[in-house]
């Protein structure tokens, strides 16, 4: 126990090392630091042998060696201190008598990789106890050719401990001046192939005491390679090595005696105790061992000797005279004559027996182990046809599994729907899916499977033997069944590639006859999805919600799982979710982690590469044969979590790539194809393995490669990748491979190209364009793995040297890659990703959750910045636009016009909106750089987001621009009626002062009835004097026309000559028709992907123009709202709209030619809005008359010209009169300012989310139809869809203010923003009386610092100015501040009094369902097929995408011939064969699957799920006689699984 103290490894003495501890990644992982201390030395030894390290024999304390002593004469008797070193064999006893028995095993793997010598006997720390490692070496299997098998090449592949090798045995009888280990090392070495099998004297620290392994037998394996040149034994040997002297441990020896077909005695001493030879029973030929050389040899005494102890003559090898060489040639002499003669032969396994007779423990003898055999064994005692086994124990994942998996692929391909209709054939599909999972669930569980299921649920260590000792039954079938017909398969392969069918049908055979727990977890998966068939609830369907569990249990505990079934070439998506998902339960939730993915030819080492870099047990024997891809998790220790940034590395070898030649055969290019984007697309980096003999080939299979790095820049993913050149001869390759490396690097550009020209991605030109690739560090060079001739020859020490270089590189990846999957995404991510590889043309359209939702979050950020620069700019414009109105009582300076401060307004404009732009710029450089929410995956749509923000910048510069000039337009064009009107008050107010002077002097006492009748007589004279002139007014049909005479003056004559004769006075009274003449047959816009249908066309332009109509009477109604008069702009902007909405269908292919009807649809709005513009200027010409607006003042003049007269104070009236003026120019600022916060209340009140991207506004008006239930609904949404949406979204505005008085609640809340601007006004103003010397100076003051929050109507405020003379400002400031707080109480009681929401809501001049609908509606444009609306976020994505397209029946396709609607949906048609016609007039047509040769701008997602098309198909189903009803049409052909749908 001293020894195990010391090197630190005392407490796992009771609690094992276990190997996931010894595999997990830690600090010492990737560390070059010196070992400075003995506890050192037990990790460097392992991390050393776990990567099959030949030096990991030599590993000491650096603290030894860091000075050299030179001993001089004076010094020899000095020993060099041995306190804080190791004896290699006290260190490799010290941790198997610390490791468990997966550990054990794992360890007896690699130290016979490496042709090291492996306990056979472990002595126990006392020595007294010795256990027979039988489990430890149950998992060696070597592969050899024995000379009789020289002729026809074969190999014999053995598990070691089932062969029955002869055993020869050396120990040693007291001191020997041989070296045993070092004989036996010379023994099994070919003298040009030398290796240190067994630890001797001269070996690094070989000369230190033993302190525990004394005692130990080792045993180690001579196998020919068929070559007599090399081979020392024609037949293989097994080699065993007792360590110390055979009197101290005699059990030991006489087990020897009684396995081995010889045992060697090295003996020196003749004068030792030979008792322990006396009586000996054994089955075993003894030898001695004596060296003539020595002092002591007698040869008297050694006749005596072997005739004592009945030893043969011949029996006795004397080293004389000779060197080594010749001694060990006589060795191997009498050792081969041993191997031919022998018949004592034992299996290890049966080494069991003698055992357990000599008191020796066996270390398979524990409870769990035995009981998981016997389950084991159970399941496969019994196999002996592999096939017949699979179709009666495992018949869920036959024939029906692949059929499932060829169901799965067509219903995304479509490529043998033939003629059928494709809606009709999809549900085919279904129902034969349907029809295959019920015939799935008619089984019942196998007795294999039960037994199965139950080893899987046993206890933690027991779990773990059961599956191991599955895997070695399964395997030595495999090497039974397999091996031969692998040797066939590989030698046909490489030497007789074009006797195709034979490998082919090799290729079936290894397939069918190939059996692993990969296949036993195949049927639990496919027993789990059979049951996800059934309904929720179900027996069955519970019965199997555990499973998931074990297969999460096993790859926690270090186990592969299979990821993808290669032999069906498919992934069991809900097993490996619900898989996955458990396992994301048992390890807490929120693990993060790191993916590594290897690739490659077939037979290139990746598996051996991945074992030899992680210590782990992918399966690499010859008599297996690997498919599709496996999963395996090895834990990261928790001090490097953070540094690594993951919980797990999940490790996925796949199964080798094919080379074209060889893919012909089973069509398995489009598998690699598959396979190499599933697992580039989950990997975090990609290993991309090439072995040099193969690089030719290996040219083929970048192509592969290339397209799917492509595919997966496209969606954002980057994987880093590593190019490692296998076998390269020269360790100074790196360097001397420059050459070679840009060669690789001019093939990967040269492929790129190509692979770019084929995705359709001409703007990647090189492989650096598709990631970040240099190819000093993205290339790394291995040599070979064996050093020499196999099956002896060890693993190289350049080869773990190399890969392990290559391991610091892939954590130096992890450290410095910013992405990592949670366990769920990662889950997510695999689901969508095989979804979209499933089709074939999958690039255009990849979309999956975890992109969706990364894109989702952006949209709502990009939607938020949006929203506040326009908020921002929106208030901005109403101050600046206010100050417009107000521009007489505010700009005092007359010097300064009105032009003047347009500019400086529009200078002011400009640099706000430079800082808005630049800051939502900012914030999305900010977004993106961000570490959560997947923006990686975005990252393409970055620059859509930022040419959004410039766009928005631009329009909101219009808007401002078109709004500012307006009111200054407006301003200009009242100014000659308020000069007017001015002139006339001055007229009057003269007139009256001098009445009032006239009166005061005649001094009489004039009654309050002289006054009234002096005032009426001055009043009537005044008014035949002024001269009263009016606005003029304008014939506003004509002025229209002349417009849109204008308007079409750059079209062509014939264009031109249909406005002749018309006017416009009779235009727009009766409703707008598209005519059944000719003229609309011109329409090319259409698209056609169904047999011709004129009379469908005429309806679409209908339905399209009235649209527009009703878009335009909005936009007249909202002009008419406004205070304004006519202008010629009104109908300017009504002739844009038109133009921007035909440009949009234009685009959509919906009207290309039609001139003639746009002409009279033009004339038919310009008629509408001559009449309701006309009647508008009429009506303010009549308000606005001056002799009735003079009269109208006649009374105040009347009351000023009184009060004037009695000296009456006029304070109170006054303020009176400004509070009556202020009344309406609050309530016009709260109906200003509510429309932004009625956005910000849906955008961030309940239910918000609906309002948060396209997608999501999408779902909710569709989830509401469907609750609705009604035909009308639909109806409308589909032919109206914007008149349709703003009133969706009016009523949902409604709904939400309506609850709990909110739009009561804004405009309080602004009322009392609005009256506290005031009092804070009227006291700021009081501060500074001194200046203010009276009442007008006060109310000028007031409009001043009010003019960018209310308008002020100036007339209204002349009348008040006029005949006021009071300079008691003071009084009149209390009277005003009393009356403002009488007003907010009375405006207050109005707003709380409530009223009709709806009717409120409309005079608002911010419509917040009109800006609401501006940012949900988007760009515009509809899929040119079904016309459902694009959802993409922004307004310049250089892509349109929906996330559900409908039936094309939904919008009155139907049959021109049989006059049936179609029901056939665009994201079906789009993976078919089918074809469409560009246009009405077409005589050729287009497949679909090249769509976006015609429509660059679409990505239409080809739809596999039966889920995601379900709403409409439901539509479809629940109306079809409805719809063909409305469209003159006969109902469609609805496939029973549509009527089967609920909502």
């Amino acid at each position: 126990m001293e020894l195990l103290s010391k090197a630190g490894l005392e407490d796992h003495y009771e609690n094992k090392l276990t190997l996931s501890t010894v595999l997990e990644i830690n600090a010492i992982t990737t560390s070059d630091e010196p070992l400075t201390t003995m506890q050192s030395l037990p990790g460097a030894f392992l991390k050393k042998l776990m990567m099959a390290n030949v030096n990991a024999r030599s590993v000491k304390c650096m603290s030894i060696d860091q000075e050299v002593f030179y001993y001089g004469v004076d010094n020899l008797d000095t020993d060099s201190d041995t306190s804080n070193v190791i004896h290699p064999l006290d260190l490799i006893t010290a941790l198997f008598l610390c490791s468990d028995g997966f550990l054990q095993q794992e360890m007896v793997q690699k130290m016979s990789m490496c042709q090291f010598a492996v306990p056979l006997l472990l002595p126990n720390c006392d020595k007294k106890q010795s256990t027979l490692m039988l489990w430890a070496l149950g998992d060696i299997v070597k592969k050899f050719r024995p000379s009789s098998q020289t002729a026809t090449n074969a190999f014999v592949e053995e598990r070691i401990v089932l062969s029955d090798i002869p055993m020869v045995s050396f120990v040693r009888l007291g001191e020997s001046s041989l070296s045993k280990s070092q004989i036996l090392n010379k023994l099994l070495s070919n003298p040009q192939q030398y290796h240190d099998t067994f630890v001797h004297h001269d070996m690094e620290c070989g000369d230190v005491p033993r302190q525990i392994s004394d005692g130990l037998v080792e045993i180690s394996w001579y196998f020919p390679c068929g070559n007599r040149n090399i081979d020392m034994f024609t037949k293989p040997v097994a080699v065993a090595n007792l360590r110390g002297d055979i009197r101290s441990f005699e059990t030991q020896f006489s087990f020897l005696c009684q396995t081995s077909a010889a045992v060697y005695i090295f003996i020196d001493d003749f004068e030792a105790d030979l008792k322990v030879l006396e009586g000996k029973s054994t089955k075993a030929e003894l030898f001695l061992v004596v060296n003539s050389q020595r002092k002591t040899f007698k040869v008297d005494t050694l006749k005596k000797i072997i005739t004592q102890y009945s030893i043969k003559e011949t029996n006795v090898i004397v080293k004389k005279k000779q060197n080594d060489a010749e001694f060990v040639k006589t060795l191997q002499s009498s050792v081969g004559d041993i191997i031919e003669k022998s018949k004592n032969r034992l299996t290890i396994e049966n080494m069991a027996d003698v055992a357990h007779q000599f008191g020796i423990l066996v270390d398979e003898d524990s409870d769990a182990c035995q009981s998981a055999r016997t389950m084991a064994y159970e399941i496969t005692r019994n196999i002996t046809d592999t096939i017949k086994f699979k179709d009666e124990q495992l018949p869920l994942q036959g024939q029906i599994w692949k059929e499932l998996s060829q169901l799965e692929k067509e219903r995304c391909r479509l490529r043998k729907a033939g003629d059928q209709d494709i809606e009709h054939y999809k549900s085919s599909l279904n129902k034969k899916e349907e029809e295959l999972r019920k015939k799935q669930n008619q089984f019942e569980m196998s007795d294999a499977m039960v037994s199965f299921i139950s080893g899987l649920s046993s206890s933690g260590a027991e779990r773990s033997y059961f599956l191991k000792w599955m895997r070695i039954n399964l395997d030595n079938l495999s090497l039974q069944n397999l091996s031969a017909l692998r040797d066939r398969y590989k030698d046909l392969c490489q030497h007789s590639p074009e006797k195709k069918d034979n490998i082919k049908d090799l290729d079936k055979q290894l397939s069918d006859c190939s059996l692993g727990i990969e296949h036993f977890l195949r049927e639990l998966g496919q027993f789990y999805e059979a049951a996800c068939s059934l309904p929720e609830g179900s027996l069955q369907r519970e019965q199997m919600e555990h499973l998931p569990g074990l297969c999460a249990q096993m790859l926690l505990d270090g186990s592969p799982v299979e990821l993808v079934d290669g032999d069906a070439s498919n992934i069991p998506l809900k097993w490996i979710s619900a898989v996955l998902t458990q396992l994301h339960t048992l390890v807490q939730s929120n693990s993060k982690i790191r993916v590594v993915t290897v690739l490659g030819v077939q037979s290139t080492g990746k598996s051996t590469l991945l074992n030899t870099m992680f210590g782990v047990q992918f399966a690499v024997s010859s008599g297996r044969c690997t498919r599709g891809a496996f999963m395996l998790l090895i834990k990261v220790n928790k001090e490097l979590k953070e540094e690594l940034k993951c919980d797990f590395i999940m490790i996925i070898d796949t199964e080798g790539l094919k080379s074209p030649e060889l893919a012909q055969l089973d069509d398995s290019y489009e598998h690699d194809n598959e396979l190499a984007t599933l697992v580039i697309g989950l990997s975090d980096v990609t290993i991309i393995n090439i072995a040099m003999e193969n690089s030719t080939e290996m040219k083929d299979i970048l192509q592969i490669v290339v397209h799917a790095f492509i595919r997966m820049k496209e969606v954002g993913k980057k994987p880093v990748c590593h190019f490692v050149h296998q076998n390269v001869s020269d360790m100074s390759a790196h360097d001397n491979n420059m050459r070679d490396r840009k060669k690789l690097l001019e093939q990967l550009n040269e492929m790129t190209l190509a692979a770019a020209r084929m995705e359709k991605k001409e703007n990647i030109t090189k492989f650096t364009d598709v990631m970040d690739y240099d190819p000093d560090k993205s290339s790394c060079y291995i040599p070979g793995l064996w050093h020499g001739t196999p099956p002896m020859a060890p693993v190289n020490a350049g080869y773990s040297e190399a890969v392990y270089d290559f391991k610091k590189s892939l954590m130096e990846d992890f450290r410095q890659c910013r992405k990592n999957y949670v366990l769920t995404h990662f889950m997510k991510w695999t689901q969508s990703l095989w979804e979209s590889v499933k089709f074939e043309n999958f690039i255009f359209s990849f979309r999956n959750s975890l992109v969706a939702d990364a894109y989702s979050r952006l949209c709502t950020e990009y939607s938020d910045l949006e929203w506040a620069f326009q908020k921002d700019m929106y208030n901005w414009m109403i101050g600046a636009e206010t100050n417009i109105s107000n521009f007489d009582m505010t700009v005092l300076n007359r010097q300064i016009s009105i032009r003047d401060m347009l500019n400086d307004l529009m200078r002011e404009a400009s640099e706000k909106l430079s800082v808005g732009e630049k800051e939502i710029q900012n914030n999305l450089i900010t977004y993106f750089k961000k570490q959560d929410g997947h923006v990686n995956l975005v990252e393409k749509y970055r620059e859509g987001f930022v040419a959004s923000a410039k766009t928005l910048r631009r329009e909101t510069e219009n808007t401002v621009n078109n709004t500012l000039h307006g009111a200054v337009e407006i301003k200009e064009g009242m100014a000659k009626l308020d000069d007017i009107k001015s002139s006339q008050a001055n007229t009057m107010e003269k007139k009256v002062l001098a009445l009032l002077q006239t009166c005061r002097q005649n001094k009489s006492d004039l009654s309050e009835q002289d006054l009234i009748e002096e005032f009426e007589r001055m009043w009537k004279e005044t008014l035949s004097e002024i001269k009263f002139r009016g606005l003029t007014r304008k014939d506003v049909a004509q002025d229209a026309f002349n417009i849109l005479h204008d308007h079409f003056s750059t079209r062509p004559g014939y264009v031109k000559s249909m406005l002749v004769g018309n006017s416009l006075v009779d235009c727009g009274k009766i409703p707008f028709v598209v005519e059944s003449g000719n003229w609309w047959k011109k329409t090319k816009g259409f698209v056609r992907h169904w047999n011709r249908d004129s009379d469908h066309y005429r309806m679409k332009l209908q339905k399209l123009c009235d649209d527009i109509i009703t878009h335009c009477q909005d936009l007249i109604t909202q002009k008419v709202r406004s205070r304004t008069d006519y202008h010629d702009t009104d109908i300017k902007e009504l002739l844009n709209n038109i133009d921007e909405t035909l440009q949009q269908n234009k685009k959509r292919k919906v009207s290309e030619e039609c001139e003639e009807c746009e002409v009279k649809l033009k004339l038919h709005i310009c008629g509408i809005a001559a009449i309701t513009f006309q009647k508008k200027h009429d009506d303010l010409i009549a308000v606005n008359d001056p002799r009735k607006c003079l009269e109208q003042s006649k009374e105040k003049y009347l009351t000023d010209f009184i009060d004037l007269f009695h000296n009456k104070d006029q304070c109170l009236k006054k303020a009176e009169e400004f509070t009556k003026l202020l009344r309406p120019a609050v309530q016009d600022y709260v109906t200003k300012m509510i429309g932004p916060d009625i956005v910000d209340e849906m955008k961030t009140g309940k239910g918000s989310e609906t309002y948060s991207t396209r997608m999501r506004f999408q779902f909710s008006i569709l989830e509401q139809l469907l609750m609705d239930g009604k035909y009308e609904k639909y109806r409308e949404y589909i032919n109206h869809y914007e008149r349709f949406v703003k009133d969706w979204l009016f009523d949902q505005i409604v709904e939400q203010l309506s609850k709990d008085s909110r739009l009561e609640k804004l405009e309080n809340k602004h009322l009392s923003e609005i009256v506290e601007i005031i009092t804070d006004t009227i006291s700021n103003i009081r501060k500074t009386h001194s200046t203010i010397k009276d009442i007008n100076t006060f109310i000028q003051k007031m409009c001043c610092a009010l003019g960018e929050k209310l308008v002020f109507p100036k007339d209204d405020l002349d009348l008040i100015m006029t005949l006021n003379y009071s300079e008691n400002t003071e009084q009149f400031a209390d009277y005003l501040i009393d009356y403002v707080g009488e007003l907010e109480q009375s405006l207050a009681a109005v707003y709380d009094k409530g009223g009709g929401i709806k009717e409120r809501l409309r005079s608002l001049p911010f419509m917040p369902q009109d800006k609401m609908f501006t940012s949900l509606f988007g760009c515009g444009e509809v899929c040119p097929f079904c016309s459902a609306p694009c959802e993409a976020g922004g307004t310049e994505h250089t892509k349109h995408f929906t996330s559900i397209h409908r039936s094309n029946g939904l919008s009155a396709w139907r049959d021109r011939v049989t006059k049936v609607l179609v029901i056939d949906i665009c994201s079906s048609l789009v993976i078919s064969g089918r074809s469409f016609y560009i246009s009405s007039t077409a005589k050729e047509s287009y497949p679909y699957k090249d769509y976006q040769t015609y429509y660059p701008n679409w990505v239409i997602t080809g739809d596999s799920s039966v889920e995601a098309s379900d709403y409409w198909k439901y539509v479809m189903a629940t109306f079809n006689e409805r719809i063909a009803t409305d469209t003159d049409a006969l109902p469609a052909d609805v496939p029973e699984d549509w009527k089967a749908l609920t909502p």
